[in-house]
């Protein structure tokens, strides 16, 4: 369990993030048109998991754009971004903020929280998920982590795109 802040107030998380070295826990979530996606869809490239709680949110909406625009063109690399926003909230944030170079997906109906460490257990916005960046190589191993102490300030976007090499 990972022990967060939430605008300073102590805040849980159901387990701890992937170590580093460890093969990234298989997923399938929801895509823009409602199609499953699974971590195996992405075989082959390098992956940006950037995990936010909510699009609709000032900072979450900041780490889909930067990764956008500094790690989202990279040919050998695809960003995940990953929320429990319903996938017409999130076709609807790219399309009004012309997001190419983002995938959106939805921990709406799966496990990924639970099994990625990163659901809330409490604090006021529990059940969502800790805002955290998680990097894999092309072949899913665990590269970069880090899971954001106070949960209303940005991930280390210098050091996440320095993960990928």
């Amino acid at each position: 369990m990972a022990s967060v802040t939430f605008k300073g107030a102590p805040a849980k998380t159901v387990g701890e993030l992937p170590a580093v070295g460890s093969t990234a826990p298989a997923f399938t979530l929801v895509g823009r048109t409602l199609e499953e996606v699974s971590l195996d869809a992405y075989a082959g490239k390098k992956k940006v998991v950037n995990i936010v709680h909510s699009l609709d949110t000032g900072l979450c909406a900041n780490s889909a754009r930067r990764f956008n625009q500094d790690a989202g063109s990279r040919s050998d690399t695809v960003v995940l971004v990953v929320s429990k926003d319903l996938p017409f909230a999130q076709k609807r944030f790219c399309e009004a903020e012309g997001l190419t170079n983002v995938v959106t997906l939805s921990a709406f109906r799966s496990g990924f929280a639970k099994d990625w460490g990163v659901e809330l257990l409490d604090s006021p916005i529990k059940g969502l998920l800790a805002r955290s960046v998680v990097v894999l190589d092309e072949n899913n191993k665990v590269v970069y982590t880090q899971q954001v102490p106070e949960l209303t300030t940005e991930p280390d976007y210098d050091k996440a795109l320095a993960a990928l090499g």
